[in-house]
């Protein structure tokens, strides 16, 4: 347990934070039942407010938002009163979105202060310089380093400032005596005016706006569509005057980005590969059958992470990519014997050249894919294991569409191909055996 930092950690925080670090050992309970036994506990306390999560993630939360949670929303503003106000309306509208726990506010509360207010002509008027004034009361009040006392190798600070008699009531603060340009003194009183208040206990800013936030972490649901519901709902009932706006940060941002870049790699590799395959087989019927293989590998990757994994990330997008040219090398395998035997072997387009090409692509198309998975396997295995948790998304993806795209392929490649691929199959065999357009210094005819 760790109460409170350090004035120059990285991570200083007051005496009202502590940090307790749990180490969980396997049980009959999963993970999510444990935390939330956790949050039931220990919400019983009253006035706490808790951040149930991992050191490492909440270092990264930290450094993306300035939280330590999973979703930040900022209201940004001049008011305090009013920040708080909109902070409370916003968590009663995230309070019954599914997924959100750990939901706060985070803390300004008003508390006890002295309010010391000069007033200038009063000032001008008994001969009071304001600024010096205001230099001495921070001396008087909050005391200030003059000296510095060395004891062997310990350095200390000396502070001036008033007694705790001097300084511990209004009344004795009102009494304090001010130089004039005369050299007389006068009480405080008589420049300013003194009166006990309420004030926050800190003010927080970013880009020097103040701000307060409403965070929250996400349990069991997709972190993407859980801020795009509390963004539709806040955005329908939340109603920020002029001058007030509010942002949406956390680790959503980071995946949102990766996904956008994704998507666009994506895009650029389909393009890629379509590019590659045209310049060999010159026929757009071809590589559309080649690519259709993509979302037969899609199919079962998707299936088997909603069982597994539950939702979809961006380890799991990446195994997608990668899936995608595993699958497609499979199909470039059958679709090029096919060929092969009807441009060397003397086979004609029919049916009996169809199952023979299948079957002898059976068993390498099959012992690649079952290579491939048997790999994976250990790393699906090792769910929850500390270190695995990008590799575990990964290779569940990769497995499912392995397992989907081989069986599947055996069954659709062969069909789509023997419907649809004639017309495309004669175009690449008069190609091959010697078009006049590819051959180096041939001279093209045109037969009337």
């Amino acid at each position: 347990r760790r109460t409170g930092r350090a004035e120059l950690d990285e991570h200083a925080e007051g005496v009202h934070y502590t940090e307790i670090d749990l180490d969980l050992h396997e049980s009959e309970r999963s993970r999510e039942v444990i935390l939330e036994d956790i949050r039931s506990r220990l919400s019983q306390i009253p006035g706490t407010a808790l951040n149930v999560g991992q050191p490492i993630s909440h270092r990264l939360d930290h450094m993306l938002s300035g939280v330590r949670a999973q979703l930040a929303v900022k209201v940004f503003g001049p008011d305090l009163d009013v920040l708080r106000a909109k902070a409370a309306e916003i968590e009663a509208v995230m309070a019954p979105t599914p997924g959100i726990v750990d939901l706060q506010i985070e803390k300004q509360v008003l508390i006890p202060q002295v309010k010391v207010r000069i007033d200038r002509e009063r000032a001008k008027k008994y001969g009071v310089e304001v600024g010096a004034l205001n230099e001495r009361l921070e001396t008087a009040l909050n005391g200030r380093p003059v000296a510095q006392i060395l004891e062997g190798q310990q350095t200390y600070d000396l502070f001036v400032r008033y007694g705790d008699e001097a300084r511990s009531s209004v009344e004795a603060i009102r009494a304090m005596l001010v130089d004039t340009e005369e050299g007389k003194k006068i009480p405080l009183s008589l420049v300013a005016d003194i009166q006990e208040a309420k004030g926050p206990n800190i003010i927080n800013r970013d880009n020097v706006q103040r701000r307060i936030v409403v965070s929250a972490n996400i349990s069991e649901r997709d972190l993407g569509s859980a801020v795009v519901q509390i963004q539709r709902e806040v955005s329908e009932q939340v109603h920020l005057p002029q001058g007030y706006f509010m942002s949406y940060e956390g680790q959503f941002q980071s995946q949102q980005e990766a996904t956008r870049l994704i998507g666009f790699l994506s895009m650029f590799t389909l393009a890629v590969m379509f590019m590659v395959l045209f310049s060999h087989f010159r026929s757009v019927m071809i590589v559309a059958q080649i690519l259709l293989n993509i979302p037969l590998a899609l199919i079962g990757g998707l299936v088997l992470t909603f069982v597994m994994v539950g939702t979809v990330s961006v380890a799991t997008l990446v195994g997608l990519i990668t899936l995608a040219g595993i699958a497609s090398r499979n199909t470039i395998m059958m679709i090029s014997h096919y060929l092969h035997l009807m441009e060397h072997e003397g086979e004609a387009f029919d049916e009996k050249m169809i199952v023979r090409g299948s079957l002898e692509r059976l068993v390498p198309v099959t012992m690649t894919a079952a290579v491939a998975g048997l790999a994976l396997i250990p790393l699906v295995l090792a769910a929850g294991e500390p270190g695995k948790e990008i590799l575990y998304p990964v290779a569940v993806v990769i497995l499912g569409g392995l397992s989907s795209s081989t069986v599947l392929d055996m069954a659709v490649t062969p069909a789509v191909f023997f419907r649809f691929g004639r017309r495309a199959a004669a175009s690449y065999l008069e190609r091959a055996q010697g078009d006049p357009l590819d051959l180096p210094g041939a001279v093209s005819t045109t037969k009337e």
